[in-house]
């Protein structure tokens, strides 16, 4: 062993932390994070055109981080929704981390409850998918949970620069800009890309003609009511594909 004082132990990173491996999870998440800050950006103008103050909005994209709940939940507080269709709607909203939350609960369910409460919070779903790449099966290795907070920590910041910067810059432009479509452009180019298959493709053909149909609703229930048809359509039309592939094997 070499010198030192009696006694002193070199500083041991835990099994899990790598500072490689955080900056290979760093790289890998790059080509993401602008368009997370455009989209952040985006919905910090839709916050405030929607009628929230500065500091609501602030406070909204810090505890929320979540831009799909957040946009959905924005028409229902303009037109002075019950508190419980608000969370109601952005809960449906936001189901589909629940099933991110159980594709990692094998990968750190040896952390601290603490530890995962915090990692779940600044959890997307570009990083959850990059991670799962990398990281498929549950087995053991090294660099694990620096990966994660590679793909994560600066998918967060991206999120919270472009989204703040969008609070202030629709504080600051004047009404007759007419910004308040900006909302509906982040759900159509989120959307978009998430239609890669013919299960996906029903689910937002059936919501959107459930919107289109309960547009009368009063405290905009049409949207949830959407939501819920699009979600069981798409979870039907699966689950009816892999039946017949099982059937053909």
């Amino acid at each position: 062993m070499s010198g030192g004082a009696p006694g002193a132990q070199a500083h041991v990173l835990p099994a899990d932390e790598d500072p490689a491996i955080y900056r290979e999870g760093f790289k890998v998440g790059i080509p993401t994070l602008f368009g997370i800050g455009a989209w952040g950006l985006v919905v910090g103008i839709a916050m405030v055109k929607t009628g929230l103050t500065v500091p609501q909005s602030l406070a909204m994209t810090l505890l929320v981080f979540a831009g799909s709940a957040q946009l959905a939940s924005l028409p229902l507080i303009a037109a002075g929704a019950p508190i419980w269709v608000v969370f109601a709607t952005s809960l449906v909203v936001n189901l589909r981390f629940v099933i991110f939350s159980a594709l990692l609960a094998p990968h750190f369910s040896h952390l601290p409850w603490k530890q995962r409460l915090a990692l779940g919070y600044v959890s997307g779903d570009m990083t959850v998918a990059l991670f799962l790449q990398r990281f498929p099966t549950e087995a053991p290795a090294l660099g694990k949970l620096s990966y994660l907070k590679g793909l994560l920590y600066p998918n967060w910041a991206a999120w919270q620069v472009g989204s703040i910067a969008g609070i202030f810059l629709g504080s600051a432009v004047p009404p007759e800009w007419g910004l308040g479509f900006a909302g509906t452009l982040a759900i159509i180019c989120i959307t978009v890309p998430m239609v890669i298959n013919s299960a996906a493709l029903c689910g937002v053909v059936v919501a959107s003609a459930t919107a289109v149909l309960a547009y009368g609703l009063p405290y905009k229930l049409g949207l949830l009511a959407a939501v819920l048809a699009g979600m069981v359509t798409a979870m039907f039309v699966e689950e009816s594909l892999e039946r017949r592939k099982g059937s053909h094997v």
